[in-house]
């Protein structure tokens, strides 16, 4: 007889809590085999096409392309074992089907979805082939009359809980739950917009702002629900500022999550120097006309980071704020800026240090490649200890950028230009370079800094010089 098993979004590495689905693979009745891909999601990381540890035939699925899933919840289910065939469901018109109670698949012949521990072994972790968890009620707003009264609350107009469930509230991530509690709100006030009424941190974050427009309470210190459906009664009459609204999530989120806590966390400063990058650019040029590989202006950039960091070590490295520690690293993996259709994501090329121009270059088109295409895996997204910024690609001279935390200081390189320069006593025309380092003042003081901006500055002009150090 057919076993329904139940497949849920899996946790996808890197602290990652969420998930939305860009494109389903598969199709409610289609035969999958084990580890087959069913489903294209986009976490704040990259872009993944995650497979299913069963084989069998589709019987549901969760979600429609573009909602927002939170890590554990179900994904679709499957039915395998002899007797599998396509659902007896009722489903809308996108093919997705009907749920009761927490997000439990319908059950078939009369008996209730069943889950196994069992899986592929695929390396994804958080398959869901765990037991079933508990089922939840959701917590649904009403909207009393002039004379009712929740739990002996007196009523006044405003939309009120109903009593509430027994059992945990339905909330997945610890995200959420920390977020909550530095801002005092209480999560049984809220409704959630996860499956089953699981409580995303979008709905934390609309709460605070509902607070916010209130005056800086919070739901749970004014008794109203922070999120209704448009049948309740607003949180607030404040208008709302006109223009186009759009949701801080994706990898725009995680890029505004990560540039806020770095200015939170790090005394930057920012040093800079403008240098004659003529005989490196007639360098790079001989190389090429030698044959082989072509060489990138990146990859030569990021041989004199992986030189210069030999040289002053403090700056590749982090600052452990709990232990009042610098740690500095044995080993250069250098993160450069990547601006993308999905915004600006930082690939990392690991062990920078150890490779030649040759291998550099071929790295950093294979990531660029991957990234434009949003197919970078978070591994290849994390770990860097040093950003290359080659802001000059935008036509731009100079920048104070953020620091990539929990790194310690970026390199900034602006557009190489025709400039007048004195060379060798006399005013020329040369390619002329902007070059700034952004550093955390903790790792370093100013002399460290500055001779880390001078060496590679001297490199970029001389570039004998590189030479000479390898």
């Amino acid at each position: 007889m057919a076993q329904v098993l139940e497949f849920k979004l899996p946790d996808l590495g890197e602290g990652l809590t969420e998930a939305e689905i860009v494109r389903w693979l598969v199709e409610v009745g289609e035969v999958v085999a084990v580890d087959q891909p069913v489903v294209e999601v986009e976490t704040a990381k990259a872009m993944v096409e995650v497979p299913c540890p069963y084989g069998g035939v589709v019987t549901a699925r969760f979600g429609e392309e573009g909602a927002e899933l939170p890590v554990g919840a179900p994904l679709l289910t499957v039915a395998v074992g002899e007797g599998a065939a396509g659902p007896e469901r009722d489903s809308g018109a996108d093919g997705t089907a009907e749920q009761t109670g927490a997000g439990e698949p319908a059950a078939r012949d009369g008996g209730a979805a069943e889950t196994r521990s069992e899986g592929s072994g695929n390396v994804l972790v958080g398959y869901g082939t765990s037991e079933a968890p508990a089922r939840r009620r959701r917590v649904r707003p009403v909207r009393p009359g002039p004379s009712a009264a929740v739990g002996g609350a007196p009523a006044n107009g405003r939309a009120v809980r109903a009593a509430e469930p027994e059992g945990p509230v339905p909330v997945i991530s610890p995200l959420v739950r920390r977020l909550a509690r530095q801002n005092d709100l209480d999560l049984r006030e809220l409704t959630g917009s996860g499956p089953d009424g699981l409580i995303l941190r979008a709905d934390v974050e609309y709460a605070l702002r509902a607070a916010t427009a209130r005056g800086g309470r919070t739901a749970a210190q004014d008794g109203v629900a922070a999120r209704m459906p448009d049948t309740a009664a607003p949180v607030s009459s404040a208008p709302r500022p006109g223009g186009i609204r759009t949701p801080l999530k994706g990898v725009r989120g995680a890029v505004a999550d990560k540039l806020s806590r770095s200015r939170r966390e790090i005394p930057d400063a920012t040093c800079w120097v403008d240098a004659d990058a003529t005989e490196l650019m007639r360098a790079r040029t001989a190389m090429n006309a030698a044959g082989g590989p072509k060489i990138s202006l990146v990859a030569l950039l990021a041989r004199i980071c992986a030189a210069a960091l030999a040289r002053f070590p403090e700056l590749n490295s982090t600052v452990d704020t709990e232990a009042r520690e610098v740690v500095q690293l044995d080993h250069v993996h250098l993160g450069f800026a990547a601006q993308t259709d999905r915004g600006l994501v930082v690939p990392v090329v690991r062990d920078a240090h150890a490779r030649d121009a040759e291998g550099l270059t071929a790295e950093f088109a294979r990531l660029t490649e991957a990234a434009r295409a949003g197919r970078l895996t978070p591994g290849e997204l994390t770990g860097g200890t040093f950003t290359l910024n080659n802001y000059g690609v935008f036509g731009v001279d100079g920048s104070t950028p953020i620091i990539n935390h929990p790194e310690a200081a970026m390199l900034g390189v602006g557009r190489i230009v025709p400039k007048p320069w004195v060379h060798e006593g006399e005013l020329a025309v040369r390619q002329v370079v902007q070059l700034s380092l952004t550093f955390d003042h903790r790792v370093c003081d100013g002399g460290t800094a500055g001779g880390f901006l001078r060496y590679v500055a001297d490199c970029v002009e001389q570039p004998a010089v590189l030479l000479r150090t390898l």
